[in-house]
């Protein structure tokens, strides 16, 4: 993820680190990096990452996520999912656009529409 100048207005990039694990849920206007493990909810208004190493148990909304890690979620992103070849999904989508790479593995349903409703970063959906 590069950093840009947008990023610095709307809060910066949040990282949960390999080898922390955060229990809760997590709601900001920025990007955020996951690369250790996140049991809770998270809601952005931008990008999420996972990366390799990183684990997520709970439901996504974001503009964007692209998943190289595991999720046991249900996702609705309002842009673009996408499944690196790396990535281990469990649970259901509901996205705009998805790209899906070889290799990965997706379990679960999936609805593509246009337009996804944006996610309020001042509530998580229960």
């Amino acid at each position: 993820m590069a950093k840009s100048y947008e990023q610095e207005e709307i809060g910066g990039i949040n990282i949960i680190a390999v080898g922390t694990t955060l229990t809760g849920d997590i709601v900001s206007a920025g990007d955020c990096r996951i690369d250790g493990v996140l049991k809770g909810n998270i809601t952005s208004n931008s990008k999420i990452y996972i990366g390799k190493n990183g684990i997520i148990e709970g439901k996504i909304q974001c503009h964007s996520i692209e998943i190289e890690g595991k999720a046991t979620a249900d996702i609705t992103a309002v842009e673009l999912l996408s499944l690196k070849a790396s990535a281990v999904l469990t649970g259901n989508i509901r996205v705009s656009k998805i790209a899906i790479e070889p290799g990965a593995n997706f379990v679960g349903n999936c609805v593509m529409q246009n337009p996804v409703p944006t996610p309020n970063p001042d509530t998580v959906s229960e």
